[in-house]
């Protein structure tokens, strides 16, 4: 199974990743990329390294850690666990891939506080106002259910911190500059993560949460 997974998380990367990129920038002429890959000072910057490492723990470093002996936990320990996690990640990819093509023209790698894109509340961001994010989450979540491992599950949560900086560090505050008030309407009916869950008010809008 540890050859599954691996194999899977390639899988994911060249879809939600290279082939992504490549319809972008067929159809806008820009690959939609604006993140730097040196080291920089900021806070997107290093939220986004975080939930690098913790995807490749996951993708990576818990199926090597399985071939090189390092047993799943208990109840992951289990082939209808790991045959569910296969249905999982198979699942989270192609969810995410609707995602991020829900955003069309918009969809972009790291933020550009220079440029202003539409704002998306329709499709999947109907439901949520991170759809890209829950589903990549969901789909580590199933390498990990494959793997079941202390690695898994440690970059597991090393993902979910990166994602949640990201997204209430960098990406909100960016939103509610260039869109205002549709941003914050759309923030208050709209849950973050999971449906209904994560709404901001204007109050706490305005103390930057």
């Amino acid at each position: 199974m540890a050859y599954a997974a691996l194999g899977l998380f390639v899988v994911l990367m060249l879809v939600i990743g290279a082939w992504r990129r490549r319809i972008q920038l067929a159809r806008t002429g820009d690959s939609g990329n604006r993140r730097g890959w040196r080291p920089e000072p900021t806070l997107e910057w290093w939220a986004l390294a975080v939930a690098d490492v913790g995807y490749l723990l996951v993708g990576v470093g818990a199926p090597a850690a399985a071939l090189a002996g390092l047993s799943a936990l208990g109840v992951f320990d289990r082939g209808w666990v790991q045959g569910f996690g296969v249905v999982v990640v198979a699942g989270g990819i192609v969810l995410t891939l609707v995602a991020q093509l829900g955003l069309g023209a918009s969809w972009r790698i790291g933020v550009d506080d220079t440029e202003t894109t539409e704002l998306v509340t329709t499709g999947p961001f109907a439901l949520v106002r991170n759809p890209i994010f829950t589903a990549l989450l969901v789909t580590l979540i199933g390498l990990a259910l494959m793997v079941g491992n202390l690695v898994a599950i440690a970059g597991l949560v090393i993902a979910v911190v990166g994602i949640e900086v990201q997204v209430r560090g960098v990406e909100e505050p960016y939103l509610r500059r260039v869109h205002g008030r549709a941003y914050t309407d759309y923030a208050a009916t709209v849950g973050r993560f999971l449906p209904w869950i994560g709404r901001i008010r204007d109050r706490q809008m305005m103390r930057g949460q």
